[in-house]
């Protein structure tokens, strides 16, 4: 019996390779994003190349009730989902002083309020079936306090605890909850963020969309709890712990900073 996996952010960047490589593994699949033209292209290319079904949902998930009316969505059409893969999520570069907050408030509703609402709906029904695999990215800013994109980095420490200890909870009951952590990607993310001129990303040749994919399925997979992407996030995300706070901190802000 065909696997469903649910995605967000399903349109672009690492969301929309993940949604290939389910697809080419023979798992129908729910996409959820705003790019309703995006969403129906993808559903077309898939189903025509790996013969699975592909339910499109464009929402913006930033809104009020958006994830219930997903879950709805996918319970009333009896769609059980077997791998719920929260993706979608944006940033915002500049100092928090200055930086807009409708914006930000729609990241913290993205980032954190749909990741945790989506969550607590299919995790029920997985616990009630005895399986289910859970993968939230969050990122290598989980780690750390992100100067410039103070709000970001902490959305992404929400996501990679709340996944840590609902991993805890759920062990033993079939079900499995992978944080996944990239670090910089190529991807959409930094125009959103309009951090183009940062020296994190100015000039630096960043790993691809498709890759961290791929890692992040693996890695799901296997029912991994924290996965970071590339052995020199590894290092650098592990390092913090013995690093002292305030220091962490500056160094951060210096590979943050805009490039001269």
């Amino acid at each position: 019996m065909r696997k469903t996996a649910l995605i967000t952010g399903a349109s672009s960047g690492i969301g929309l390779e993940l949604a290939k490589v389910h697809a080419a593994k023979g798992d129908n699949l729910v996409l959820v994003a705003r790019n309703q033209v995006k969403l129906e292209e993808l559903k077309v290319e898939l189903e025509s190349k790996h013969n699975i079904n592909v339910l499109v949902i464009a929402k913006d998930l930033s809104l009020p009730n958006a994830a219930q009316e997903v879950f709805d969505e996918t319970i009333h059409k009896a769609i059980p989902v077997d791998y719920l893969i929260n993706n979608a999520g944006f940033g915002d570069f500049g100092m928090f002083s200055e930086t807009n907050w409708e914006k930000e408030h729609k990241m913290i509703e993205l980032n954190i309020t749909a990741l945790t609402q989506f969550t607590k709906l299919y995790l029920k029904e997985m616990v009630k079936r005895n399986s289910g695999r859970i993968m939230n990215v969050a990122s290598t800013a989980a780690f750390q306090p992100g100067p410039t994109m103070a709000v970001y980095y902490a959305t992404k420490a929400f996501v990679l605890h709340f996944s840590e200890a609902i991993a805890n909870e759920v062990k033993g009951k079939g079900i499995t909850v992978t944080a996944l952590c990239p670090g910089a990607t190529e991807s959409g993310f930094q125009s959103v963020a309009e951090m183009e001129e940062s020296k994190l990303v100015k000039g630096k040749k960043l790993p691809p969309s498709a890759e961290v994919a791929q890692y992040g399925y693996k890695a799901m997979m296997k029912g991994k709890t924290v996965a970071i992407h590339g052995v020199m996030n590894r290092i650098l995300a592990n390092s913090v712990r013995f690093m002292p706070r305030n220091m962490v901190t500056k160094i951060t802000r210096s590979v943050q900073d805009k490039a001269n």
